[in-house]
This record gives structure tokens, C-alpha cells and sequence, in this order.
């Protein structure tokens, strides 16, 4: 049994890799700004990944803002670059780093499936803040690999499941549930559940090939079928209505419908980033994980079923009145 740093213990995919790594024997030190960590100060790092004979960086924050782009890039890369090179200080042999697997998997080619060794798609996720900064993030850590010092990175898909306290992951399906999205997207997505990623991390951690990244989704979908198992698994009427399909209309329809919320008083809808995201294809190809990792999915029914009963467990859907409103 190992001893075993974890950052972002707290976070959706930290909590539940926690428990992962504590069913399975091993010793576990959480480290998380709630308990006092910070991944960009080198000394807290260095002395709680003192003993460990691995680490799992997790910690991060999801944000579609352009407002937060630069706090995004502190977090992931310089974060990033303070938690390994901190673990390297400390003894550590071994560092598998949460990823995404948006560093690689996104196409404006519909019906594209995407594996880990295609080139970065630069010219799409550069727009996006946070996917840019992961990106970034990841080549810092994999360019720290060395004999001595292993690095793998995992890289899920969109995250749902039960446990997302903070909505980080599952806010469109919470949105959805509350009749809160009016038009379906022409792009196409993969998810997994967040359980499931968290078991692909423990399991790169034993047989990960060091510098190497492994994709982990459990299927993918276009946005119009996802939004149709979510009506079956919650009894809730998808929207019927199609967002334009080029990206560039998209962002123009979104913002235009932000603005006439704005005036008349009602939610917006969309926003331009996410109406520009989900006009892409995010599909991969999870084979790699499955032949190295030894790695599988949960049948994908149940991963909705459990986000949504969760999400409703939990109070975190509102009715909605006629007018769109929260109800009180």
C-alpha cells in the first residue's frame, strides 16, 4: 500500500479519487485551500508530499468567464509547474496529473473521434480560457518527466455523477433540469463519470506509461441525443429548438439572447463561449486507458441517473414559474 499526495482533495474528482485510494488501502494526504494548502506556494507543497511515494495533482477551477482567464492560468500552469517541481523537491517519484481531455479531443468535423496522439488543436481551444490554460498546464507537466521522476497525465471528458457540490461540472445538466436551456447545440460531447475517472487515476498511478496521456470517456454523443437520454433518465422535455451550427452564428445568437434578457429581465440563456463550445465535437477514443490501464466505464444510463437524482437530493434544482424565474 502507497502513501499518496493528493491536490484538490475537495473538488469533485479530489473527493472521490479520496475515497478511491482509501478503499483500496493506501494513505492519503488531502491538501486543498480549505485546509490551508495553496498549490502556488512551493514550501506547503514540498512538505506535505514529504513521505509520499506519489502524488495526484487534481486541483484546479472550471470556468467558461473570459474574466478569469488570467486567474486560470496561475492556477493550472503556474500551479501546475509549483506542485511538480515541489514533489521532485520532496522525494516524490511519481506525479499522475488530472487533465482534460479538451487538450486534445475537440473538431469542428462532425463525427471525428479523436485519440492521444493527434496535435493540439490550437486554432479552437486558444479561444477558450480555461481549456488553453489545461493545455498549457499539461505541457508543463509532461515536459517534467524524466528517469526518476515519472509524470502521466489522465484526461477525462465533461465530469458528471453524484458529489458536484460546487457545480463545477454539472451546471448544464442542473440548467437543464430546470428548463433553464432553450435551444440544442449542433455540437457533439463525451462524458464520464467522475467515479470512473477517479479509478483511471489510481490505475495510471500503477501502470500509467510515464509522459504518456490517457483520454477516459464512456461515450460519445451529439448534444441533441444527449439531451435526450437526460429527458428519459429525468422526465424533463428537452428543448426542441436548434442553435445555428457555425460556430461564428452561435456566439452572434448568444449574445444578441443575453442582451434581450438582460432587458426584459430573464436569465440568459447562453453565453458566447458556451454556445461557441458546444457548436464543436468533443468525441475520443478511450482504448488506450482500457488496453494500458486496464481501465472501464459504467454503463453511461447510470452515471445520468445518479447525476440527476443526486442534483435533486441535494436541493440544488429550483422549480422554475412561467416566467422563467426561480420560484420561491
Amino acid at each position: 500500500m502507497g502513501k499518496y499526495l493528493v491536490t484538490g482533495a475537495t473538488g469533485f474528482l479530489g473527493s472521490h479519487l479520496v475515497r478511491t485510494l482509501a478503499a483500496a488501502g493506501h494513505d492519503v494526504v488531502p491538501f486543498s485551500r480549505g485546509s490551508g494548502g495553496d498549490v502556488l506556494d512551493a514550501r506547503l507543497v514540498e512538505a506535505a508530499a514529504r513521505g509520499c511515494g506519489g502524488a495526484f495533482h487534481c486541483a484546479g477551477k472550471v470556468s467558461r468567464d473570459a474574466a478569469d482567464a488570467e486567474d486560470l492560468y496561475r492556477l493550472h500552469v503556474e500551479g501546475t509547474k509549483t506542485v511538480l517541481d515541489a514533489c521532485a523537491a520532496a522525494g516524490v517519484a511519481r506525479v499522475v496529473v488530472a487533465s482534460t481531455s479538451g487538450t486534445v479531443a475537440v473538431s469542428e468535423a462532425p463525427g471525428r473521434v479523436v485519440s492521444e496522439d493527434e496535435a493540439a488543436p490550437l486554432g479552437i481551444v486558444s479561444r477558450w480560457p480555461y481549456y488553453r490554460a489545461k493545455l498549457f498546464a499539461e505541457r508543463a507537466a509532461l515536459d517534467r518527466n524524466r528517469p526518476g521522476f515519472a509524470v502521466v497525465c489522465v484526461n477525462p471528458s465533461l465530469l458528471l455523477g453524484p458529489g458536484d457540490l460546487r457545480g463545477s461540472s454539472t451546471e448544464d445538466v442542473r440548467l437543464f433540469l430546470e428548463k433553464g436551456v432553450w435551444f440544442v447545440p449542433g455540437g457533439g460531447l463525451s462524458f464520464v463519470d467522475a467515479r470512473d475517472a477517479a479509478e483511471a487515476l489510481r490505475l495510471a498511478m500503477d501502470a500509467g506509461r510515464p509522459g504518456e496521456r490517457y483520454l477516459v470517456g464512456a461515450c460519445n454523443l451529439t448534444v441533441a441525443e444527449f439531451f435526450a437520454r437526460l429527458e428519459r433518465v429525468s422526465g424533463v422535455s428537452a428543448p426542441r429548438i436548434p442553435a445555428p451550427r457555425s460556430r461564428e452564428a452561435a456566439r452572434l445568437a448568444a449574445r444578441v439572447l443575453r442582451s434581450i434578457a438582460t432587458r426584459v429581465g430573464l436569465p440568459s440563456p447562453v453565453d458566447p463561449e458556451t454556445a461557441d463550445m458546444a457548436s464543436c465535437f468533443f468525441y475520443l477514443d478511450a482504448g488506450k486507458a482500457e488496453r494500458e490501464l486496464g481501465w472501464t466505464a459504467r454503463d453511461p444510463n447510470e452515471t445520468l441517473y445518479d447525476t440527476v437524482e443526486d442534483l435533486r437530493a441535494r436541493g440544488a434544482v429550483w422549480p422554475r414559474s412561467s416566467n422563467g424565474r426561480p420560484a420561491v
